[in-house]
């Protein structure tokens, strides 16, 4: 969980998600979201409000619903679901990807400067040439094949929030080509699909004033993009 630790005395509203709710480590505490709306809605009502950001690069709906069932749910008063089209079919499958995808490394930097021009300077300035970790394609995500199943952590979530009587809310985040396209992909239309026939409310954040200066690649939003965001 990327926030402070739960206030049994506020109000809380749990957001679960992949890489693109939790920032990454070139997003600070502060600039998140979920800490901007915490911060932002707790002054406004005069009472702590918690937005806790439960969330992980590469997570899809199922890993997601793993930690609720591990942790509860603390309490909460709703959930929302943060999902982006690629997680319709994004399933767990416990491949080796630790050392073997460049987004996750099995060894460190020899030296901490070079991490930090390579990693963060050369990004930031677009003089990194693209690579694996910059390419939804290549981050251990399953795409849709004749094998593939609708992730099951969509039906899990549904039936866990009606079973709770817990508010369900679903967040469709757009990709850049998505955002470019002005449309989401098929796999996203599926999980459109999905949550008008269970009468699943649905936030599609390609109505929400996005552009392509919000993003900080193809998927992740930069500062800028986190404060739009919600």
């Amino acid at each position: 969980m990327r926030s402070e630790e739960v206030d049994t005395a506020a109000i809380r509203v749990l957001f679960f998600g992949d890489s693109v709710l939790n920032g990454g480590t070139q997003t600070d505490q502060d600039s998140l979201a979920t800490s901007i709306l915490t911060d932002t809605l707790s002054k406004y009502f005069g009472t702590k409000i918690q937005f806790l950001n439960i969330s992980a690069g590469s997570w899809g709906p199922d890993n997601c619903f793993a930690y609720l069932m591990k942790h509860g749910d603390f309490g909460a008063k709703e959930i929302f679901l943060f999902v982006s089209s690629h997680d319709a079919y994004d399933n767990m499958n416990f491949e080796k990807i630790v050392g073997v995808n460049e987004s996750f490394p099995d060894k460190q930097y020899k030296i901490a400067l070079f991490e930090l021009i390579d990693r963060y300077l050369l990004p930031r300035l677009n003089l990194r040439s693209k690579s694996p970790s910059k390419n939804t394609d290549q981050l251990g995500i399953n795409k849709k094949d004749k094998h593939s199943k609708f992730n099951t952590g969509f039906e899990s979530f549904l039936s866990y929030s009606r079973t709770h009587n817990l508010p369900l809310t679903v967040y469709l985040h757009a990709d850049s080509r998505e955002l470019k396209k002005g449309v989401y992909n098929e796999q996203g239309q599926e999980i459109i699909n999905f949550s008008k026939e269970n009468k699943l409310p649905l936030v599609k954040d390609l109505e929400s004033g996005l552009t392509g200066a919000d993003y900080r690649d193809e998927i992740h939003l930069n500062n800028k993009g986190q404060k739009k965001w919600l």
